[in-house]
């Protein structure tokens, strides 16, 4: 059995690097391309397991030429794949994604493809995986009723759970009672609260709203200004790890992964936030999401 499980999607990333994003209706020439794997669950699986851990996905890809990527990076990265449907009736996911590269900030569209067709059957298939796992992480890119599904199979066998809602969409109070870790960047946490957040005082107005929703712990990860961590008693601010960025696609996957691989080792809250967030800015030096996730060795 694995230690974390990650229920999820896995698109194939076309990224293209440019001085500046386009603004509507405007062409620009860019100065760099690559394909290389993406998708918000496949990232965090992949950051989860190059610390170590022992990991399986699970998740659906088409059976073409980005699935068999899929395939080919979990087994390069030790992560169990067999968990992985491949189906005949839908495409591997797609994202077009936009690099400025002078702050390394994104601009994304995802097709979700066959990862969007994963079902509650399929997911029940793997039901002992996702009860026995230390940690099961997901977030809200697959059909929300597959999310709420596996999240109270997880939370009903005391399984820690966390969701990373990202794409922000609505959501029903239900999974609030299924969440042990709500992990929204600031763009989600307004989403959710309506609180506009550009400070300190914003991020922990917002992380007790999430609260007062039932939510036990919040973590709001704010880009460059770091995070803050809120459980109702204890509050947590930290800096976010200096590095140059190059590209930032990936970094809050990075982090979740690192959230994941730090709770699965029973370390303290402090300490899981020190590791996903040096993680998370580990991710943003090198071009890429899936590849640019850090391995334990580069954190030292």
């Amino acid at each position: 059995m694995s230690d974390i499980c990650v229920l999820g999607n896995f698109v194939a990333d076309n990224t293209f690097y440019a001085e500046k994003l386009p603004a509507k209706g405007q062409t620009i020439f860019g100065s760099g391309f690559q394909v290389g794997p993406g998708g918000k669950g496949s990232n965090q699986a992949i950051a989860a397991a190059r610390l170590k851990s022992k990991v399986s996905f699970l998740g659906k890809v088409g059976d073409d030429e980005y699935g068999k990527m899929a395939i080919e990076l979990y087994k390069k990265n030790n992560l169990n794949h067999k968990t992985v449907f491949v189906s005949k009736e839908h495409p591997t996911g797609v994202a077009g994604i936009m690099v400025n590269k002078t702050d390394g900030t994104n601009a994304i569209i995802v097709y979700p493809g066959a990862s969007m067709e994963i079902t509650i059957d399929e997911v029940n298939e793997f039901s002992d995986l996702i009860r026995n796992s230390k940690v099961f992480l997901t977030q809200l890119e697959i059909k929300t009723e597959v999310t709420l599904h596996a999240l109270k199979l997880a939370k009903k066998n005391n399984v820690i759970t966390i969701l990373n809602p990202a794409p922000a969409i609505k959501i029903e109070d239900e999974f609030f009672k299924y969440i042990d870790y709500f992990t929204p960047n600031e763009t989600e946490a307004k989403f959710y609260t309506n609180i506009s957040i550009n400070s300190k005082s914003e991020a922990k107005d917002a992380s007790i709203k999430l609260i007062q929703m039932g939510i036990k712990k919040v973590i709001i990860t704010l880009g460059e200004k770091g995070l803050f961590y809120n459980d109702g008693k204890k509050e947590i601010h930290l800096d976010a790890t200096k590095v140059k960025a190059v590209d930032t696609t990936g970094a809050g996957d990075a982090f979740n992964g690192g959230l994941a691989y730090g709770l699965s080792k029973n370390q303290s809250i402090e300490e899981c936030l020190e590791l996903a967030n040096k993680v998370g800015g580990m991710s943003t030096i090198k071009l890429g999401a899936g590849d640019s996730m850090p391995f334990l060795k580069d954190l030292s």
